[in-house]
């Protein structure tokens, strides 16, 4: 069972509006995805585009549900843009999150990312980095990791399908290059298992610098689809590619065991992008909500 006292669980509103695609669920309002959110059980969020863009706004709204912002996406351009561009950004959102009281930050390099790109297959040439643009990388999140810490919060970096970190070696000599005092992992179940990497097996080796740690759960046969169809990341999400715990193929009980004995503190946060045409997002909120309660006590 997992400890009350330590773990908190929020919920992603990608399930009710996509920021990659705004066709999706563009008829969901962030009053009802919040009210929904609240509704289903759960006591965290991260911010969504149709979220309001002032703190004192969103917080107000937030408290009356029982609700926290835990973490926000930060796109980081290390290793195509100068660092200054990306620090100034950096410090703009931390300066937001630190406002509506969240404590993570969670950051993807997106230079030459093939996620968002509807005719590029995404299991097929995903940009590589050389030995400069590993150091640049590196050598960026430290500089930003500190910043962050200095300013009482923590920088975790996400893994992400169509990213410079995707496979699980880049996984591995990411976490050999950062400095473990002020970059930390942001551990997703799905895009592990959408790389074909167990994700039990980079759980287990990177608890201890895990900060944040996001539930997706994944079909199998729609991934299967998508390598034989060459089908873009956008697509497969459309398809189905991910669904939310308990409802896929993956096998969280290692996972929550994992958690569990590491004595792990901080969110664990359902995140599933689907289309909510398909799977309305309040049924599988529930649906989520219920199978981790049945699964871990939370």
């Amino acid at each position: 069972m997992l400890n009350k006292e330590k773990i908190s669980l929020g919920i992603a509103p990608i399930g009710w509006t996509n920021d990659d695609m705004p066709d999706l669920g563009k008829e969901n309002t962030f009053q009802q995805t919040v009210s929904e959110m609240a509704l289903a059980g759960f006591s965290g969020t991260e911010v969504g585009s149709h979220y309001p863009t002032d703190p004192v706004e969103l917080k107000k709204a937030l408290d009356l549900r029982g609700l926290t912002i835990c973490n926000r996406w930060f796109s980081s351009f290390l290793i195509s843009k100068p660092y200054e561009e990306t620090e100034e950004a950096f410090r703009k959102e931390l300066a937001f999150l630190k406002a509506v009281g969240a404590k993570r930050i969670g950051v993807s390099e997106q230079s030459y990312s093939t996620q968002g790109k509807l005719d590029q297959p995404i299991l097929e040439g995903k940009y590589v980095m050389n030995d400069e643009e590993w150091k640049k990388l590196t050598e960026g999140l430290n500089k930003l990791g500190k910043i962050a810490k200095e300013e009482g919060m923590i920088l975790t970096f996400h893994h992400h399908m169509g990213t410079v970190v995707q496979t699980e070696e880049e996984i591995d000599r990411f976490m050999a290059e950062v400095d473990p005092e002020y970059v930390f992992l942001l551990f997703d179940s799905g895009h592990c298992s959408f790389a074909g990497i167990d994700p039990e097996k980079v759980l287990k080796k990177y608890i201890s610098r895990v900060r944040h740690i996001h539930l997706k759960d994944l079909r199998k046969a729609v991934v299967e689809e998508s390598r034989k169809n060459h089908w873009s990341f956008l697509k497969s999400v459309r398809e189905g590619c991910f669904t939310v715990p308990g409802d896929g193929d993956v096998d969280f009980a290692p996972l929550f065991n994992i958690i569990e004995e590491s004595g792990y503190e901080g969110w664990v946060l359902v995140e599933a992008e689907q289309d909510p045409a398909k799977a309305n997002p309040l049924e599988y909120a529930i649906k989520a909500r219920k199978y981790i309660h049945e699964k871990t006590g939370l």
